[in-house]
């Protein structure tokens, strides 16, 4: 309990900024996970109790309904339980989505719409921006410790990733060719980006051969291998 104290009453660093939280544990505290499964918990098994199939992970849920009906029900028994607890939900983000239509919801990185699931948009614009660092025209690296670097970033993005759908590998892997074949075309003394006949001066082979972490490869792979459980 002492440790959980000073957790809850340590103060926060901002730049040159400090202040403490005036109550509970602040956003993204490494403690609160950890807190959140503890007191969040017995809501899991009351709407279990209630019929109602909850995915939860630290303090974002998602509560699965057949109707809205059932939604409205479930929403108004959730917002009771967490309030008698202090909490609140979140004014924005709490809402009711029918999934079965354009729009969808977010949850834990991923976008969810008409029984299809890819990387939400931060996520994408995240991994783009790790990947335009690394494959700069301007690299002096050689390509093979570029690529090297590279696929560090894409195996630990696609082990949480690999249930998206294929679309989303497969534009991936083009786009991520097309920005070492700018790479090679400025060291060929070309300017522009790398598309058009850049294609069969450095075939999708080319890269396999130097190692490139192919992303489309990775979840055939995958799907094979859960195949072969079955």
């Amino acid at each position: 309990m002492d440790l959980i104290r000073g957790y809850l009453k340590q103060g926060v660093m901002e730049g040159l900024s400090q202040w403490e939280p005036d109550r509970g544990t602040p956003q993204g505290a490494v403690i609160s996970p950890l807190l959140s499964n503890i007191y969040l918990n017995p809501i899991d098994h009351e709407m279990q109790q209630m019929g109602q199939e909850m995915v939860r992970y630290a303090d974002d849920f998602v509560i699965l309904c057949s109707s809205r009906e059932e939604a409205e029900k479930a929403l108004t028994g959730v917002k009771a339980m967490i309030e008698g607890r202090g909490l609140f939900l979140h004014p924005e983000k709490t809402r009711i989505v029918d999934v079965t239509i354009e729009g969808g919801f977010d949850f834990l990185g991923y976008h969810f719409e008409r029984n299809r699931r890819w990387p939400r948009k931060k996520s994408m614009d995240k991994l783009k921006e790790v990947i335009r660092q690394k494959t700069r025209r301007t690299s002096g690296k050689s390509l093979t410790a570029i690529i090297d670097d590279l696929n560090r970033s894409l195996r630990g993005w696609f082990e949480y990733f690999r249930h998206s759908e294929r679309r989303t590998f497969q534009i991936l892997d083009g786009w991520i060719r097309m920005r070492l074949r700018s790479i090679l075309r400025k060291r060929h003394g070309r300017k522009g980006v790398g598309r058009g006949f850049d294609h069969l001066t450095w075939p999708n082979t080319y890269f396999a051969d130097l190692g490139l972490f192919t992303l489309t490869a990775a979840l055939d792979a995958a799907r094979q291998s859960r195949c072969g459980k079955r």
